[in-house]
């Protein structure tokens, strides 16, 4: 039978608990979420438990990570549910900060750069800024030893890294395997917005990655098969891609035929009947 988590809601009450395992030479692994958990969520908390003595989860719905007209309203909330699924999955506390993380003076902001730079932010300019100081935030807050990232959020992923080592963090960061539906979609939260044909489509984007994968590792070009898989996404019914490159996959810089080292990582994001889908793949 699974076993209730603590539950805290305060700062302190967080940190008293923290210092109390501490105390007892626990090892304090560390999974943020944004809540409507899904498998691939799950998924963190069982890495992070493999990897320590105590797991945390935290909850919340970072409001700097939304730039206007994005979906932070209507962003799904089920925290009832997600500490059901925490609970079974055996965490041992969850931190559901009952006030805004951001004082109403709050004036620091952090720009990791580098690797925070183009794909995502072409379209979502503020993104990383909020995702940085989000997460500086909550990893001071909670001290882990350790937190787990999934890499279906492959840049996110890169910054995290980033921002830890470039700010002296004595924290590990954990990236884990994206996890898929039978179908190969990877979870997502968002999915939950799909009617069955839109959903139909949006499990072709796996298939059709792996396949701009392979003609890239045969030899075809890289700018030529980039802009097939594109025209191809769009001939299947994807309403538009927002990116689709082949990166370095430790500083996501963009590679040309000449530089090709393998492995590599191709990321794509595409906008399915409204929805903005991500995914990535290893490339050799």
């Amino acid at each position: 039978m699974a076993k209730d988590p603590i539950i805290v809601h305060s700062l302190k009450d967080l940190r008293l608990q923290v210092w109390q395992w501490r105390g007892q030479g626990e090892v304090i692994g560390y999974v943020p979420t944004m809540g409507a958990l899904h498998a691939g969520h799950i998924s963190l908390i069982k890495i992070a438990r493999e990897n320590a003595t105590k797991t945390i989860a935290s909850i919340y719905v970072n409001p700097t990570q939304f730039a206007p007209g994005e979906d932070l309203d209507n962003y799904p909330r089920t925290t009832q549910e997600d500490v059901e699924k925490l609970a079974l999955a055996g965490c041992d506390m969850v931190y559901i900060p009952k006030e805004s993380l951001y004082y109403d003076d709050h004036s620091t902001s952090i720009s990791v750069g580098a690797v925070g730079e183009g794909l995502e932010t072409d379209h979502r300019p503020t993104f990383f800024d909020g995702v940085a100081l989000v997460v500086t935030k909550l990893l001071n807050r909670v001290a882990p030893d350790l937190a787990v990232f999934g890499e279906k959020d492959y840049q996110q992923l890169c910054v995290i890294k980033r921002l830890v080592r470039d700010l002296d963090l004595p924290i590990k960061i954990i990236g884990a395997p994206i996890m898929r539906d039978e179908f190969g979609l990877a979870l997502s939260s968002r999915n939950a917005y799909f009617d069955q044909s839109g959903l139909t489509l949006a499990r072709q984007l796996n298939k059709i990655l792996y396949a701009c994968a392979d003609k890239l590792l045969s030899g075809e070009g890289i700018n030529n098969t980039l802009r097939s898989t594109q025209k191809l996404l769009i001939d299947e019914g994807f309403d538009s891609v927002d990116y689709l490159e082949l990166v370095d996959k430790d500083d996501l810089t963009k590679i040309t035929q000449s530089d090709f080292k393998k492995p590599a990582r191709l990321l794509v994001v595409v906008r399915c009947k409204g929805i903005r889908l991500l995914d990535n793949c290893t490339v050799g």
